[in-house]
């Protein structure tokens, strides 16, 4: 009895320190998307607050979306985590540019919306980034030199279940405290897949289809515009493992 009491406090202790780990994601971590777009340490960041940017995944795996990370940016390293007032995340059905009447895939209906103020970042990388507000059609580079890993933890009741070959799109928009400056901005990655990014501000562009524009390079405008974020699967082996442990050990010390 004494042994197994200690092992299952063992397996607490490793529970708890595992636990903010679980939060970041690493490459051995995995994904359930075509694959991780990964952040372009010398792109842009693209203005986040108030104004809506969208990318499109393909599901390769069927099963609730509960991790969502993205990395982003602060316009001159003027880091503000606490003035943020919002962060929004929702998932939209595809249109695709044979449909559109804008002759590019964007966002179609919203089948999911989730605003929350849970959510963890990294330390973070490095790298001669530029800033990107497309609704005032301003770009300046260099800019800043950080950019961090956003981690979004969805509670399972709360948790869309995407379907496996499936193309849907995630939009993320930040609300800040009024007038606060600098903007946090969602950067760009170096990896491409379908159609280009698109941004929706309803002042300047009305609502519904019309409202969504494509995103390009503001240096270069024929270079398409991705944003960097992946979706993860299900826990890990260790964290089942650690939770299973537990399990057998209590079911073990109530007979």
């Amino acid at each position: 009895m004494k042994t197994a009491t200690k092992t299952l406090m063992l397996i607490a202790v490793l529970a708890f320190v595992a636990a903010p780990a679980t939060a970041d994601w690493d490459w051995d971590d995995g994904h359930k998307m075509h694959y991780p777009q990964l952040p372009d340490p010398d792109g842009w960041d693209v203005c986040l607050v108030h104004q809506t940017i969208a990318d499109d995944f393909m599901c390769t795996q069927t099963g609730p979306i509960l991790d969502v990370h993205f990395w982003a940016s602060w316009r001159s390293d003027d880091v503000l985590w606490p003035e943020i007032t919002n962060l929004h995340l929702s998932l939209h059905k595809d249109i695709p540019k044979e449909e559109s009447t804008s002759g590019y895939s964007m966002p179609g209906e919203e089948l999911w919306r989730y605003d929350t103020l849970n959510f963890r970042w990294r330390d973070p990388d490095f790298g001669d980034q530029g800033w990107y507000c497309p609704i005032d059609d301003f770009w300046q580079r260099p800019d800043h030199q950080q950019f961090f890993q956003i981690n979004v933890l969805i509670p399972e009741s709360e948790a869309y279940t995407q379907q496996e070959g499936t193309i849907y799109w995630l939009d993320i928009r930040v609300d800040m405290i009024e007038d606060q400056n600098p903007p946090i901005g969602w950067k760009t990655s170096q990896d491409h897949w379908n159609d280009d990014a698109v941004f929706w501000h309803p002042d300047l562009y009305g609502t519904g289809e019309g409202g969504w524009v494509e995103l390009r390079d503001p240096e270069f405008p024929e270079m398409s515009l991705d944003m960097a974020f992946v979706i993860t699967p299900e826990p890990g082996t260790m964290s089942l493992l650690i939770l299973g442990g537990i399990g057998v050990l209590m079911r073990r010390r109530r007979k």
